[in-house]
């Protein structure tokens, strides 16, 4: 045996070795039967998710713009149109997630697509570009979904999912959405900015490599703070649609004073009154 090919053969068998020590992982299945998944890593897998916890979209009041403009941005991408990211940010509890999960189910039903939504937590976000790699296998849409999404000093994953946003060499694969919600309007503390921008030799350039982040989403939509109206309106909505006998000209002021107590309205806090009502009635909230 020639010298070229003892090295080669002892190359093999460190292969081998490394193999059987550290096997490649499987590919990720995707199940047929489940239209919500949450991504998890180590190892990577879609966990089916069989019930998603949502509202129906007919009972989220006072956003009707943002509804109708995340609406019609999900539909063209269930119809295999193009579409863009969108960020939804704004104030707590004033419905962001809500809404992604109720525009997920209606833009399945209006277009009788199988779309898809994955949910992914943001320490996952390194983790983003193999998960792109494993839906690419698929003929299935995908609505990627991040739920308060923001970073902190230090935290150096925004740069991946950048990366994977707008301007990565693989770039995100036509079949694939990505929708996030945040409270911060640049996903990023404003301690973060101001520290890079005192920090910094260009104060500028630092600050803009930080905000830059958001302006990968084609889609912004703000959300604020509602009014007292619109907060009774959502009570008065889940009322109905659970079939509530108390009329509301009892519940009225057991909503305002819970509001006043929580130092706030928004969609939340009428959601965990109306808990609240149904537990002191005695009846589950439903809703067909």
């Amino acid at each position: 045996m020639t010298e070229l090919a003892q090295v080669l053969a002892t190359l093999s068998r460190i292969a081998d070795a490394l193999e059987r020590r550290d096997p490649p992982a499987p590919p990720v299945t995707i199940p047929d039967d489940a239209d919500a998944f949450v991504w998890q890593t180590a190892p990577d897998a879609l966990m089916p998710v069989r019930r998603v916890n949502r509202l129906p979209i007919g009972l989220l009041k006072g956003i009707e713009p943002q509804k109708a403009k995340l609406l019609e941005n999900t539909l063209r991408f269930a119809k295999g149109l193009p579409a863009n990211n969108a960020l939804l940010w704004g104030a707590r509890g004033t419905g962001k997630s809500s809404l992604v999960k109720a525009v997920h189910a209606e833009a399945n039903a209006l277009s009788g697509a199988r779309m898809a939504m994955i949910e992914i937590q943001r320490e996952d976000i390194p983790s983003l570009s193999r998960l792109l790699r494993h839906l690419a296998q698929s003929e299935r849409r995908f609505l990627l979904f991040c739920d308060d999404l923001s970073f902190e000093n230090q935290d150096e994953s925004y740069k991946s999912l950048k990366s994977v946003l707008d301007g990565g060499l693989e770039g995100r694969p036509d079949s694939v959405l990505f929708y996030a919600t945040s409270n911060r309007r640049h996903l990023m503390s404003r301690q973060m900015i101001e520290n890079e921008r005192v920090g910094a030799i260009h104060q500028g350039e630092a600050v803009e490599e930080k905000v830059s982040l958001s302006d990968r989403f084609g889609m912004w939509i703000g959300f604020h703070n509602m009014d007292q109206e619109t907060y009774l309106d959502i009570v008065r909505g889940y009322c109905a649609a659970t079939g509530l006998a108390l009329p509301f000209e009892e519940v009225r002021p057991k909503a305002l004073e819970w509001a006043t107590t929580r130092g706030g309205r928004s969609g939340r806090v009428a959601w965990q009154f109306f808990l609240d009502l149904c537990g002191r009635e005695g009846i589950p909230p439903r809703f067909e």
